[in-house]
């Protein structure tokens, strides 16, 4: 089977541009968020009463992604994914209240039937970054964002207490605060990471 590389984060971190860095690197499918297509995401951001069909949307997109992707014989890069969506921003958007608990609670089976049928990830990448750079990035951003600079601290410690639950042969854990677009260290790490994890074949 090939491997699926899931790159994790707050929103602003940088999950996308690293993945587009990885490709110009390395054959890899890939699959991104899809802010601007999603069907619910503007939507939600004008009213919190679409937070349930944006969630249980992405949840679902994110899951067709890996689903289809694990079809090919490439390795798999997923900007965010489908493990992001819910221990990322379905609990940071419950927390906030857009989600009641039994709307919560319906995201959470979906997840978690979900990935039973769905292998995870090989390799998950935790990206962090210091707030001012976080904030900075969303600011420059021309597109769609819920989470906001101030929900970094927030997401990063739902993300957290998922790994947490993870085998550390599981986690690569890079601080890219000093990167710059072309993302040469942490694109190195990674790629030598994938050669050397049991199935590292496909690299």
């Amino acid at each position: 089977m090939n491997q699926l590389v899931s790159i994790v984060g707050a929103s602003g971190v940088g999950k996308t541009t690293l993945a587009r860095a990885l490709c110009k690197r390395h054959d890899f499918v890939v699959a991104y968020e899809g802010h601007d297509e999603r069907p619910f995401q503007k939507l939600f951001k004008q009213d919190a009463k679409y937070a349930l069909a944006n969630q249980l949307d992405y949840l679902l997109y994110r899951a067709e992604q890996e689903y289809e992707l694990r079809q090919s014989a490439k390795p798999i890069l997923m900007d965010g994914g489908l493990d992001l969506d819910f221990h990322g921003f379905t609990r940071l958007f419950h927390a906030r209240g857009f989600l009641n608990d039994a709307e919560f609670d319906l995201c959470r089976r979906f997840y978690e039937h979900t990935r039973k049928l769905l292998p995870p990830p090989e390799l998950i990448v935790h990206l962090s970054a210091d707030a001012e750079i976080i904030c900075g990035r969303l600011a420059s951003r021309n597109r769609i964002n819920i989470a906001s600079s101030e929900d970094a601290e927030t997401l990063d410690g739902f993300v957290n207490h998922w790994l947490s639950q993870i085998s550390e042969s599981r986690i690569l854990r890079l601080d890219v605060s000093n990167e710059d677009e072309a993302y040469l260290k942490s694109v190195s790490i990674i790629l030598g990471r994938l050669a050397k994890q049991p199935n590292g074949g496909t690299l």
